[in-house]
């Protein structure tokens, strides 16, 4: 996976992304927002796609979006307009593994179906602590593979597919847990499976005070 093909992959997808994803991500968008309205201010969503979940934030947060591909961009910018978003900030092109935002510029940072999508995601969450303050959160709704097992071995098979479509099968609970572990400044506060199918999760990383 690389970044070009990630973001034509989902450039692919845009004119029917919400119709098709919109429904079997419903409950994850919401807990994600629920996490982040938690702690409020100003938030940061690292692939914001067409924009489904901008309407579920409080218009006391303030909401900067990213992706990397324009043509998911542009609906988000549309929905930003016809909905009258006053709370969003800012919708812009951007990738994960390099945020252009100064340290420390975010409470919360969201990332929803995002972290198995990304070619380097271990430098996604790395950029992810940097933007977020102390005492903020890092939430993710992700997809957590088997790692082993008759599961492991499918998913393994369907990644050459799955690459193509944009996102990976394989991705088990362990590479999650070694970044933690090797991140002193983070702790896991929550993980808590999500529908459909037990299959994603909502984890939620605390970028511990200074």
């Amino acid at each position: 996976m690389d970044t070009r093909s990630v973001a034509q992959a989902y450039g692919r997808w845009a004119p029917v992304y919400d119709a098709v994803f919109g429904p079997v991500f419903r409950r994850g968008r919401q807990a994600a927002v629920q996490a982040a309205e938690r702690i409020g201010g100003r938030i940061l969503e690292v692939g914001v796609g067409t924009g489904l979940s901008l309407p579920g934030y409080s218009r006391g947060s303030r909401v900067v979006g990213i992706d990397i591909s324009e043509p998911m961009l542009d609906r988000a910018r549309d929905k930003v307009r016809r909905q009258k978003l006053s709370h969003v900030e800012a919708i812009r092109n951007g990738d994960a593994e390099r945020l252009e935002f100064a340290d420390r510029s975010f409470d919360v940072v969201v990332a929803q179906y995002v972290v198995t999508a990304i070619p380097n995601p271990e430098r996604a969450l790395d950029e992810f602590v940097r933007v977020v303050r102390p005492g903020g959160e890092i939430i993710l709704t992700t997809r957590i593979g088997a790692g082993d097992g008759l599961r492991g071995r499918i998913e393994g098979v369907l990644m050459p597919v799955t690459s193509r479509l944009g996102w990976r099968t394989e991705f088990a609970w362990d590479r999650y847990q070694r970044w933690i572990d090797a991140t002193p400044s983070v702790q896991l506060i929550e993980k808590r499976a999500l529908p459909p199918l037990g299959h994603f999760y909502l984890v939620r990383i605390a970028r511990l005070p200074d």
